[in-house]
């Protein structure tokens, strides 16, 4: 029997943000559970660490030079010849997309057969999010669900103004209980619930407000590379500040509250789930991750897009079916991706990848940990906050060459002595082999996909940043020849 398939994920959730990873503060009980039955994958990066590039990458398998989006620019129709719910729908599943999808139209279904969306403060062509137009039907007073005055970037934060059954995490599990109850029973399922939290504003309902009001929350990292940003920006939203301890305290308090919101809601959601239908869940396909992390005042960085592991590194669980009878609990360190996810799920529901993927099944990790599998995660963001943090990057976990195609500089971390990041070791003698053969890796991976970045095979800084590779419209015209929606 082919299983269901649960796709959760949130937006902003740093990998250390889970209690099973050692974070010594944030609590995730209903995660932890989740990764005690199934793994966790301790290296897990976003290549390109923000909203839309992540979620294309989410959505085709693809790396992010076949995908298209190198950042977060365009607003453009996001077409590929093939989806991750285009698959699953054509091969029988019954699939629903719920919350922050970031799709360009916003009510494309990209081989959904329905979407029920929170899209935060994004509006386009006269769209209206559905939680907005709950929440005005069910508010109980004259008030607006952002009256808290906080800003969807800001490092400001402040407890929610709304009760829990108001707040978008709760309206939104709501809505995949709800697909649950409402599916067609003959039919396996693919849900993908998709919390727009805790992505700022750091709005925790106030009990988990309080919960973490006397916790020892951890101070920021700060790098011996970073003092050219240690000074406070009066901007709200400026992605480069560096705050008062009490105010990024706050911005971190409201942070971990709203994580574990999302943690207890998730446990409702499980519960509701199985006392719909009891054993429903042992055959269900899970996978939890984020799109990309948070800076949280690291550095005095906020937000994403960055190489650092507050960006890029993401949780990334696994909880196949019970009946599968693989080892629970455990943690595999190699490098993974969120490209391995449509492969993963593809193949849990009996297919084969699109020759466009170029991600991984999971599934055979999970088999066997010693099964041969990718050295380096290559990310980048080719335009951030500042020209300035146009980056490339590798990574297996254990070691970082971060290297900025706009500036030509460069920045080294042994994370497995250094998982914070806050020695740059670029200039040190003893890591100079390392690192040169790390730059001549980057400059291969640049040189054969044809990107000038990497001309001749030697790392060439360029003065422009790209808003979407060559391949983009490649993939975009043979979208336009063909039906997404069909398996392969």
């Amino acid at each position: 029997m082919r299983p269901n398939i649960l796709l959760i994920t949130t937006d902003q959730q740093r990998g250390d943000c889970l209690s099973c990873d050692g974070h010594p503060v944030c609590e995730t009980p209903n995660l932890d559970a989740l990764a005690e039955k199934g793994f966790r994958f301790s290296r897990a990066y976003t290549s390109v660490p923000s909203c839309t590039p992540a979620r294309s990458a989410i959505m085709t398998g693809m790396d992010q030079w076949n995908h298209g989006r190198l950042n977060m620019e365009g607003d453009d129709p996001l077409d590929w010849p093939q989806t991750l719910p285009g698959g699953l729908a054509a091969a029988g599943y019954h699939t629903q997309g719920v919350g922050k999808m970031h799709f360009y139209p916003q009510r494309r279904l990209y081989g959904f057969h329905n979407t029920i969306l929170d899209e935060s403060g994004r509006s386009m062509d006269g769209f209206v999010s559905d939680y907005i137009a709950w929440f005005e039907k069910n508010k109980t007073a004259d008030i607006g669900y952002r009256d808290h005055t906080v800003d969807w970037n800001s490092w400001m934060a402040r407890p929610s103004h709304l009760p829990e059954h108001l707040h978008p995490t709760y309206w939104t599990v709501n809505e995949g209980i709800r697909f649950v109850q409402s599916r067609d029973f003959t039919k396996p399922f693919f849900l993908w619930l998709s919390f727009a939290r805790p992505h700022s504003p750091y709005d925790a309902p106030r009990p988990y407000w309080d919960m973490y009001q006397d916790a020892d929350i951890p101070k920021p990292a700060v790098g011996d590379w970073c003092s050219e940003q240690d000074k406070p920006v009066a901007d709200v939203n400026a992605p480069f500040s560096h705050r008062p301890w009490v105010q990024t305290r706050r911005a971190r308090q409201g942070y971990y509250g709203n994580i574990t919101f999302i943690d207890h809601q998730l446990g409702r959601f499980f519960y509701e789930m199985e006392r719909l239908a009891p054993g429903q869940l042992d055959n269900t396909f899970v996978i939890f991750t984020s799109d990309h992390g948070d800076m949280m005042g690291d550095h005095h960085h906020w937000r994403k897009t960055y190489a650092f592991e507050g960006s890029s590194r993401i949780p990334f669980l696994v909880r196949p079916p019970k009946t599968w009878g693989l080892k629970r609990g455990a943690v595999i360190d190699k490098p993974v991706e969120l490209r391995d996810i449509l492969p993963t799920l593809w193949e849990a529901a009996g297919l084969q990848s699109p020759s466009t993927v170029d991600g991984s099944s999971l599934i055979p990790l999970m088999k066997d940990s010693s099964t041969k599998w990718r050295d380096f995660v290559h990310g980048e963001h080719t335009r951030c906050y500042t020209r300035e943090y146009g980056q490339q990057w590798l990574t297996n976990g254990r070691e970082k060459y971060v290297w900025f195609h706009h500036t030509g500089r460069e920045l080294y971390f042994d994370l497995a002595n250094d998982p914070q990041e806050c020695r740059d070791l670029s200039k040190d003698a003893k890591h100079q082999p390392r690192i040169q053969e790390l730059r001549h890796r980057l400059a291969d991976i640049l040189h054969r996909r044809g990107d000038p970045r990497g001309k001749d095979g030697k790392l060439t800084v360029v003065e422009q940043g790209l808003g979407r590779s060559p391949n983009y419209f490649k993939w975009a015209e043979i979208a336009a020849k063909t039906d997404y929606r069909r398996a392969q």
